[in-house]
């Protein structure tokens, strides 16, 4: 049997192969509430036999949000429309995941196809909040470095968001600490000139992060999946490091975290990736061989064969993709017949197979 379509059980919940529809920001909602699209949108990977089902950025605050309309977790009234795209989901025999994110100091754009420009605050975009006042790049806000009362409200946020992410129906929570975004902000030295016991030092500079897994693991099951997302490189000097990731992991395996899901960059605008196929996947590799723990990889994954042999390699143990699921979202029922693999179809679609 491929290891692609292998189930995989993670504490209390077992996916039934190793495909992951990454996070993937679809910019339509309306005041964070998932509508139509989305339920189609994720519903449609359900159907098309991916393992787990992860939502896009899912914002804890609304000045967290990427643009005006991402999703959101922030209030009650938020979980009737989650719960209808969970429960579907579900019903097609696929596990639902929640991503929870701070967008930081890149908050307050334009959707991409009307530029993804920072919104000023006198256009209409709001005030961006970040470790420091050093913007995203020439041209964009200068965030404002948050307080002490701040961060705990933010924490706080989290733990009420995995609160709401329970009743919504999910299975599996990610906290989004990559791409730049706050918790990523407050990881690497690039954008974390604190002084205070949140800057300077790498015990410092993760204390967030840890604080918000500690939130949210007093309102999520203990037997559910946590996993968390980071960039495991800046890709520049002095910046956050795939040495700093490992060391990160080994902490966040002892607090009961789950799985890492390893991608990179999104912090430095003009940083230097060398994109591949498969570029990120040493960073999952690494990472699982030097701490143990469960690894997703991301990035330039677009084939059977590719996804397979990186599993076979014991280079990670998910595979998540994005782009790929955007052009297909049935890519688990074609590489099943790519890899001579016995795997339902849905019984409406089984006279296509």
């Amino acid at each position: 049997m491929s290891k692609l379509f292998q189930s995989i059980t993670i504490k209390s919940v077992t996916l039934k192969n190793r495909l992951v529809v990454s996070p993937m920001c679809q910019y339509s909602s309306q005041d964070g509430f998932a509508n139509d699209w989305h339920l189609v949108h994720l519903g449609s990977r359900a159907v098309g036999g991916a393992g787990l089902i992860v939502t896009e950025a899912c914002a804890v605050a609304p000045e967290g949000r990427i643009s005006l309309f991402d999703l959101g977790i922030w209030k009650d009234e938020q979980i009737e429309g989650l719960k209808r795209v969970t429960g579907f989901i579900q019903a097609q025999g696929s596990v639902a995941g929640i991503q929870l994110a701070h967008a930081g100091r890149k908050a307050s754009c334009t959707e991409p196809w009307n530029g993804g420009q920072q919104i000023p605050i006198e256009k209409g975009g709001w005030q961006v909040l970040g470790p420091s006042t050093i913007p995203f790049k020439a041209g964009t806000q200068i965030p404002k470095s948050i307080s002490k009362e701040e961060i705990k409200r933010i924490t706080t946020d989290f733990g009420k968001a995995a609160k709401r992410s329970l009743e919504a129906g999910f299975q599996i929570i990610e906290l989004h600490a990559a791409h730049g975004y706050l918790l990523h902000e407050f990881l690497s030295p690039i954008s974390n000139s604190r002084t205070d016991e949140y800057g300077g030092s790498f015990e410092n500079r993760i204390r967030l992060l840890l604080e918000v897994v500690n939130q949210v693991q007093a309102e999520w099951p203990a037997d559910r999946p946590l996993f968390v997302r980071i960039s495991a490189s800046d890709w520049v000097a002095g910046g956050w490091n795939v040495e700093e990731s490992v060391a990160l992991s080994k902490i966040l395996l002892k607090m009961g975290v789950d799985l890492i899901d390893c991608s990179s960059g999104g912090n430095v605008e003009h940083a230097k990736i060398p994109v591949a196929p498969g570029y990120q996947v040493p960073f999952a590799k690494q990472i699982k061989h030097e701490t143990g723990i469960l690894t997703g990889t991301v990035g330039l994954i677009t084939d059977a064969e590719q996804a397979e042999k990186i599993l076979q390699n014991e280079e990670a143990d998910l595979i998540f993709m994005a782009r790929e699921f955007l052009r297909d979202p049935y890519f688990p029922l074609h590489a099943s017949t790519k890899l001579s693999e016995a795997f339902a179809w849905p019984v409406q679609y089984q006279r296509a197979k």
